[in-house]
């Protein structure tokens, strides 16, 4: 477990007996256009083993195990993925929200609340990684007791470059040990901000997981953004089911318009706070970060499938099914899939969702 959480706060200090269980809330929406060619719109990154065997959504239920912790989870996502989800949940219990269009987080959060109605809900994207599940499962129980008062959680994740890429946290008034208010949420900063930032040491990257009450949530989003909440109750509560899927009314939701949750309530809500901890967490946001998470070679290089390279250092090489020779260059990304190529460097990695592959031209 990291040393650094385990000084804010000691285990034992806050494993208290569990009156309810969690239920989890899994977002599936995002497209992951700056990791194509490799993520694609009918497989898109969620669902695809970039740092092991199993997909990032497959990690993602792997961490939501604990019987004694969470319920079964609640996935929202587009009709498109549903046959994906199904195939990789591989017979786990969960109940799956179709959404009848995108709108966002706010209202793909809200959807899940109206379904769980009462008890603590953790909201989890489906698509990052997490080193290190003690971390995260000890910094959930230390959310808990806060959402447990009313507080709406979001967990600040242990800043350890300037990553342009993130958006941060600034650490307020402390609430208990390795609990902090929220005193401003910061959207993705210059490079010369995010280095201020991080000499700061107030500031965590904002890793888009949060731990509420279902009804707190929905409290909160009904003062700030009302004509969410009510679209989003109006299309719960003409749902309809088939087994596992649940299906929102499409035009109540179809009338509502789309936003983020830290827009739409994170950064209005005098209620937020935020836990510390250094899980190991990365969005897996672009082929610059992926790369991180690679093994590498005494040239620090790294490479899957058929690749040679002579006289090159810092390259990460993703050959698909086919073979692929660098020489004499140093600080490239190549990945190959089917006939697509991309070849780029890791500070212009943000770009690949620009191209028109990655848009679907």
């Amino acid at each position: 477990m990291s040393v650094i959480l385990c000084q804010m706060i000691r285990v034992a200090e806050y494993k208290a007996p569990m009156t309810r269980r969690i239920t989890p809330v899994i977002l599936c929406g995002g497209s992951g256009t700056r990791l194509w060619p490799l993520s694609r719109p009918e497989r898109p990154k969620p669902f695809l083993p970039l740092l092991g065997e199993q997909s990032l959504f497959e990690e993602t239920l792997a961490r939501l195990t604990q019987e004694d912790v969470f319920a079964p989870p609640v996935i929202v996502a587009g009709a498109a993925h549903v046959a994906l989800i199904e195939e990789q949940l591989a017979g786990r219990a969960a109940h799956i929200i179709v959404e009848p269009a995108a709108r966002n987080t706010a209202p793909a959060i809200a959807l899940a609340a109206e379904w769980v109605k009462d008890g603590p809900m953790l909201v989890c994207p489906s698509d990052h990684h997490i080193a290190d599940t003690d971390v995260f499962h000890a910094a959930v129980r230390v959310a808990l007791t806060g959402a447990a008062a009313g507080r709406l959680m979001t967990f600040g994740i242990a800043a350890s470059y300037p990553e342009t890429g993130y958006g941060y946290l600034e650490r307020g008034r402390a609430l208990s040990k390795g609990v902090y208010e929220v005193a401003r949420f910061e959207e993705k900063p210059e490079r010369a901000r995010a280095l201020a930032f991080i000499a700061s040491g107030r500031h965590s990257w904002n890793g888009g997981l949060f731990l509420f009450q279902a009804a707190a949530f929905l409290a909160e989003l009904a003062s700030y953004r009302p004509a969410i909440a009510e679209g989003c109750a109006a299309a719960m509560t003409q749902s309809t089911s088939n087994g596992a899927r649940i299906h929102p009314d499409a035009d109540a939701f179809a009338a509502i318009k789309g936003e983020s949750i830290d827009y739409a309530v994170m950064e209005n809500s005098d209620k937020v706070a935020m836990v510390e901890a250094d899980m190991g967490w990365s969005d897996i946001g672009s082929f610059a970060s992926l790369a991180e998470h690679l093994p590498r070679d005494a040239d620090h290089n790294a490479a899957r499938g058929r690749v040679d390279v002579v006289n090159g250092q810092n390259l990460t090489v993703l050959a698909g099914g086919k073979r692929v020779s660098v020489a004499g260059v140093d600080d490239l990304i190549i990945v190959v899939d089917g006939d697509d190529i991309l070849i780029t460097r890791a500070p212009s990695a943000q770009l690949v969702g620009q191209l028109p592959g990655a848009k679907g031209e």
